[in-house]
């Protein structure tokens, strides 16, 4: 599935319910559905900064395409990590790069976050966009 087909499994998936209690539900769900990260990835260099959780984030290039893994200590952030990764896990360097992830503002979660979380969920995209440059960079050298 392309970036943009899973963006819009999403938005599908979070448009049956209206009240956001129930998508909220629905994050928790997603980010205790999600794989633990190896505790041989909860490193000082794995951490996102600007996040007020802590968010583990490891990123591996496996075949020309990467490989996301996460784990948070906070049960929404962990939801969120889990859809970001849902949608671009296994995607080039490139098509990460290139990727408008229109499926935040279309969810509504942008304008459900406090501030803080907000700023958060950014990190967490340039986080994963700072890795997909890297390992463009590394398969054009």
């Amino acid at each position: 599935m392309t970036i943009n087909e899973m963006q819009d499994s999403v938005i599908e998936e979070f448009s049956d319910f209206t009240d956001w209690m129930d998508k909220y539900q629905l994050l928790i769900d997603l980010g205790n559905e999600q794989v633990a990260l190896d505790e041989k990835y909860k490193t000082e260099s794995n951490l996102i900064d600007g996040c007020q959780s802590r968010v583990w984030l490891q990123a591996d290039y496996v075949d020309g395409k990467i490989r996301l893994t996460a784990e948070s200590d906070a049960l929404i952030v962990k939801g969120i990590m889990a859809l970001l990764i849902r949608v671009l896990d296994n995607h080039t360097p490139q098509e990460i790069l290139d990727a408008d992830l229109y499926f935040i503002d279309e969810i509504g979660l942008k304008e459900h976050l406090s501030p803080t979380r907000s700023n958060g969920l950014l990190a967490m995209i340039k986080q994963i966009r700072l890795y997909a440059l890297a390992f463009k960079t590394k398969e054009q050298a």
